[in-house]
């Protein structure tokens, strides 16, 4: 065959052996540099920030659902980035705030403040456990030892 492809017989089986090709010294490309919808299930996918703070967020109210089933006063719990403050504030930013009014009374948990006072994962799951215990026990007149399952 001229100036065409050929057939060459064999089979492909995946990626050529040896090292992946990395021209020009840019790193890896393709689907398996980046998680994405043509990645293999094997590369992780990628979290933002805010994404991992709500999982955190979600693990620890699933551990207490047992105690959000047996209190009569519904409660929502909202994260949000910062609390708004004005600009006199002087005192240390919150890491949550506890709103009641007429329809269930609303845990609101400030991410950034949260996160700024770790230095690691373990601290900030901590810290989120701390601060929803805390909360938790204060609208519902209850001891934080209690609520706690750890």
């Amino acid at each position: 065959m001229e100036g065409g492809m050929g057939y060459l017989g064999g089979t492909v089986t995946g990626p050529r052996p040896g090292r992946m090709r990395d021209r020009r010294g840019r790193g890896v490309r393709g689907p398996m540099a980046l998680p994405g919808p043509l990645s293999p299930l094997s590369v992780p996918s990628h979290r933002t920030p805010r994404e991992q703070f709500d999982v955190l967020v979600q693990g620890v109210l699933s551990a207490l659902e047992k105690h959000f089933a047996a209190e009569p006063d519904p409660v929502d719990v909202v994260v949000e980035e910062a609390p708004l403050l004005p600009p006199e504030w002087s005192d240390e930013v919150p890491t949550s705030t506890t709103v009641k009014g007429p329809g269930p009374s609303r845990i609101v948990l400030y991410r950034l403040p949260i996160g700024q006072r770790c230095t690691s994962d373990l601290q900030l799951e901590d810290a989120v456990w701390q601060v929803l215990l805390d909360r938790l026990a204060e609208l519902w007149q209850l001891d934080p030892d209690d609520l706690d399952p750890r």
